[in-house]
């Protein structure tokens, strides 16, 4: 007919038709996907960022009621409950049938991952000294995720099918086994709870493996009565609205695990946005990591905490903000600067545990990670969609990430410094924020009434942010 479009015809107007003989794929670099095993495309395109989503709410849910469970039962038994969760709904998720089934597998998978992540953060940081401490938060744990997560991208090189990468993760469960001999219960744990006798004897055990001579009397009088006043005394997740002081931490410290786990899951969820292969791009990220854990052990090692999580977050704001002012012929750049910013927030990533250990006590330890891990998980629930959004204005993820972490490392500086001192047992002894820096109080009371103010105006939006 010879018309030309948006001159003779409003094609806006022209209503789309779906395709009707289906979709073919390129296998140039996969053989199968989640996206092509189900036909995630068009107008199904959404359920791609919505299975992440998924992932991170089972995480969400799996952190939080795992940091109370390991406060009230028991680091040990909880933690394995989740390295199993974890083992059979990876295993059960390469049998699929369906999307709908995947995404159910995959946030019990969410669920038992994380969980098990902190809980075994928790437990370390109890079981170990003040300096082995330091390294177990920094390489012991971190080290092995980094490492993992390098050898990843060169199992899927070799494992082209989708289905096959979850059978390969499951099939790592085994490990776990063996382990139920080896890792004992937190000593920490079983005193705050009034079980002397299991508690001494593991710490005679360890004296024994490490051939020191341990005392007759393993704990003080004091400690003693402690223990016995504690045994019936029980905790849950509401004791955080009980103080100022402790809601405060809790509050700075979701902010932060939220700004750096928004930015940190943003940039690997980012890798394949990137220049170059999806592969290589995956293990140059993971790559950072190693550099980023061994950073963030030194600076925990020697110096001031406040300075440790603001002087990395700054680093993220401004090499991520960075990243979409460089021009388009000049990629690798772009991809230098992102790397940056991912050894950066990898960085603050082993900091923010470390310290979020050390501002809690024994009694609610877990259940204050769990928390923050909660609020971390919305931030991963968000991350999806924000990269996926970069679709319609590529500038917008690095606006938000970089933003959010400068803003997270001004917020770090009103926390209490903890460096050098002694773990908390008790509630009392838990550090202050009020008492010890006056400034501190009066911009917390400022963000309060902020805060305060933005939910009144802000309430008939809430809606659209549930």
């Amino acid at each position: 007919m010879n018309l030309i479009p948006n001159v003779d015809v409003n094609v806006s107007k022209i209503s789309l038709e779906s395709c009707l003989d289906g979709w073919t794929y390129s296998k140039k670099v996969y053989q199968s996907t989640v996206v092509t095993e189900w036909n995630l495309v068009c107008d199904n395109a959404y359920k791609i960022p919505l299975s992440n989503s998924i992932f991170y709410a089972g995480a969400l849910v799996g952190t939080t009621l795992s940091g109370q469970a390991s406060d009230r039962y028991g680091r040990r038994p909880v933690l394995f409950l989740m390295m199993a969760l974890q083992t059979l709904a990876r295993a059960a998720q390469a049998f699929s049938p369906s999307w709908e089934v995947f995404t159910l597998t995959y946030f019990f998978a969410g669920a038992g991952g994380f969980s098990n992540y902190s809980v075994a953060f928790v437990l370390g940081s109890e079981i170990l000294g003040p300096k082995l401490r330091l390294v177990f938060c920094s390489l012991g744990l971190f080290m092995w995720s980094a490492l993992g997560y390098m050898a990843m991208p060169a199992v899927a090189y070799f494992l082209r099918e989708w289905w096959l990468l979850p059978i390969d993760i499951a099939a790592c469960g085994l490990i776990y086994i063996p382990l139920w001999l080896l890792i004992p219960e937190s000593p920490r744990w079983l005193l705050s709870h009034g079980k002397l006798n299991e508690a001494e004897a593991i710490l005679k055990n360890a004296a024994k493996i490490n051939k020191i001579e341990a005392p007759e009397a393993i704990f003080t009088q004091a400690e003693v009565e402690y223990a016995l006043a504690m045994k019936e005394k029980k905790y849950n997740i509401f004791v955080i609205l009980k103080s100022c002081n402790i809601f405060t931490i809790t509050l700075l410290c979701s902010a932060l695990w939220m700004s750096i786990t928004l930015s940190y899951f943003g940039l690997i969820l980012n890798t394949l946005n990137l220049h170059g292969g999806p592969y290589l791009n995956c293990f140059f990220s993971a790559l950072t990591e190693v550099p980023a854990y061994i950073i963030g052990l030194i600076l925990l090692q020697y110096c001031y905490r406040r300075f440790c999580m603001s002087s990395t977050l700054l680093l993220v704001g401004v090499m991520i903000l960075c990243v979409h002012l460089i021009p388009i012929g000049l990629p690798w750049v772009a991809v230098f600067l992102e790397m940056m910013g991912k050894f950066g927030v990898t960085s603050a990533f082993s900091i923010v545990y470390a310290i979020t250990s050390e501002l809690f006590p024994t009694v609610i330890r877990n259940t204050g990670l769990g928390i923050c891990s909660m609020a971390a998980r919305i931030a991963t629930i968000v991350s999806s969609f924000i990269i996926f959004l970069g679709q319609e204005f590529k500038a917008l993820p690095y606006i938000v990430m970089g933003v959010l972490a400068i803003t997270g490392a001004f917020l770090s500086l009103l926390l209490p410094e903890t460096y050098g001192e002694a773990l908390a047992e008790t509630i009392p002894q838990m550090p202050q924020i009020c008492r010890r820096d006056r400034m501190n109080a009066g911009i917390v009371q400022c963000i309060f009434l902020f805060v305060s103010t933005a939910n009144i105006y802000c309430k008939p939006y809430t809606e659209f942010c549930c």
